[in-house]
């Protein structure tokens, strides 16, 4: 122990009754007089010289005795004092010497002590034999423990293909974009492993000194979910392809599909396509036909009018004519060499060469770079950035472009306004038919069919002012999430035109005049323009 702790003792004398005081050994603790005091009580000794034994303990250097009283008391017994920690894992215990002939504590005595502390579990005897063989008293033991309560573990699944395609294309040194390793879609093969599991540990309960039952945390559970072409080991926790093809990760599901390939254009001669998983096309898709696909879109020429949706990426390698009429919709990025005279809406990012008369809107960024990387005439809308070398032209084309605030979300607010304008107008309208109806039927009986149409009328009024103030509460939620939106920047790396409108999370911007290398950004109320590093 490398010492021993000082301790006290109560003395019997023919005179009285007196505290014996023992200085502490080697690295041992002194003598704490709030220890003394609460001994005492326990032994109902209340009165006694607390400014001298105070002076007898500061100036103790090796053995001292201070007469506590006149009177005599009974002979006092060696005594153990029992504490259970307030997490209830550990019993404590200090012991105390007998007067000159008090008796000593046995085994069984100390163990009783325990139990009508309320302890019922973890009983260390080394630890008690430990202090019967050498005691050391005003010393704390340590005469339980409890068993702690071993946690568990949450189930977890390890996926063994790429589950994040928010990789951007890479750059050629001379600014174009490659097609050729985007490598962003997850292949993968027959037998290939896809996800293991790793099943949760419930872990084991433990026990607490007073014999209660400690409860590990709850863990969560999560089984291998899956669609076609997979299958799982005997055991479920490993998951395997049955096919040669790509592989996705949607909402926790894993999904395996071949890719559809379409070796020339999508025309007459294919008709439209619906497809599970990936299309190929080889060729162009010709004006008036549509491909939809729950995973990836990729197009080696060039999409002209035409409808495509995807459930994850579009890939365009030449770009899109639009003519007006043209639309891409995908889940996921959009990649194209350029866009002209076509509507494109992407939950991911888009990355062009050129954007002309198109409206564009992509969750993430809108990149315009490459060769030529300039936006004339149409709408861009990037919750978050929008990145081009050239906005606008000298012909003073108007061209708008807007950040900060997810364009789905702002379409919806901007069509809950619209909504609820037509609520309104309906409601006028049911209005005015109740008070003509009551005005027809003032002074008539009140028929069963006449009572039918006034329910009704009723019925549908209602329904209406519930409508109204669940949009006008939607509306609300997004105009407080519109307005304190200030995030989002737009980088001009070259020239911004007169004509070119900007708006960032709501703030207005008119360019004037040409404004070189700059970024604009939201400052409070207005649009600030900062030089490009």
């Amino acid at each position: 122990m490398g010492g021993r702790n000082g301790f006290f003792q109560i003395i019997l004398k023919g005179d009285g009754t007196y505290l014996k005081l023992h200085a502490a050994e080697g690295e041992g603790l002194p003598i704490f007089f709030e220890e003394i005091c609460n001994y005492l009580i326990d032994q109902k000794i209340y009165e006694f010289d607390k400014p001298t034994l105070q002076r007898a303990i500061s100036s103790l250097n090796n053995v001292a005795e201070v007469k506590l009283s006149n009177f005599i008391i009974p002979e006092v017994n060696e005594y153990v004092k029992i504490e259970i920690t307030d997490d209830r894992m550990f019993v404590k215990a200090r012991f105390y010497p007998p007067s000159n002939k008090g008796l000593l504590l046995s085994k069984e005595d100390i163990v009783g002590a325990m139990v009508r502390a309320g302890v019922k579990y973890g009983l260390d005897e080394d630890a008690i034999t430990q202090f019967m063989t050498d005691r050391h008293y005003c010393t704390e033991y340590i005469l339980a423990k409890a068993t702690p309560a071993i946690q568990g573990r949450d189930a977890r699944i390890i996926y063994h293909f790429n589950t994040d395609l928010t990789l951007k294309p890479k750059t050629n040194e001379d600014g174009s974009v490659d097609f050729h390793q985007l490598d962003m879609i997850s292949h993968c093969h027959k037998d290939q492993l896809l996800a293991t599991l790793e099943p949760m540990d419930p872990g084991k309960p433990g026990i607490d000194v007073c014999g209660v039952v400690i409860r590990p945390n709850k863990v969560s559970n999560c089984v291998l979910r899956h669609g076609n072409k997979v299958r799982l080991s005997e055991d479920g926790l490993q998951m395997y392809s049955e096919v040669d093809g790509h592989v996705s990760l949607v909402d926790g599901r894993v999904f395996v599909s071949d890719t559809y390939e379409v070796p020339a254009d999508v025309d007459a001669s294919t008709g439209d396509i619906v497809y599970d998983g990936n299309v190929t096309i080889r060729g162009n898709v010709i004006t008036g036909f549509s491909v939809r696909a729950k995973g990836d879109i990729e197009v080696n020429g060039v999409v002209e009018g035409a409808y495509l949706e995807a459930g994850g990426q579009i890939i365009l390698k030449r770009g899109m004519q639009g003519m007006n009429k043209g639309i891409l919709k995908a889940g996921g990025n959009v990649i194209t060499k350029f866009l002209e005279n076509a509507e494109v809406i992407a939950g991911g990012y888009i990355s062009t060469e050129s954007i002309l008369h198109s409206k564009v809107s992509a969750k993430g960024d809108v990149i315009v770079g490459g060769k030529r990387g300039f936006v004339t005439g149409g709408e861009i809308h990037s919750g978050t950035m929008i990145s081009v070398k050239t906005a606008g032209s000298q012909m003073g084309t108007a061209t708008l472009l807007e950040v900060g605030i997810d364009p789905r979300i702002l379409e919806e607010f901007r069509e809950l306004e619209k909504k609820i304008a037509a609520f309104m107008a309906d409601k006028e309208r049911l209005a005015q038919a109740v008070m003509l109806f009551r005005k027809k039927t003032t002074g008539l009986p009140m028929s069963p069919e006449r009572m039918e149409t006034l329910k009704q009328l009723t019925q549908n009024n209602i329904m209406l002012e519930t409508q109204i103030k669940e949009a006008r509460k939607r509306h609300e939620e997004l105009r407080v999430e519109v307005e304190n939106n200030t995030s989002g920047s737009i980088k001009v790396s070259d020239i911004i035109y007169p004509g070119t409108k900007l708006i960032i999370s709501n703030v207005i911007y008119f360019v004037r005049e040409e404004i070189h290398h700059s970024k604009f950004i939201r400052d409070k109320a207005d649009i600030k323009v900062v030089p490009l590093l």
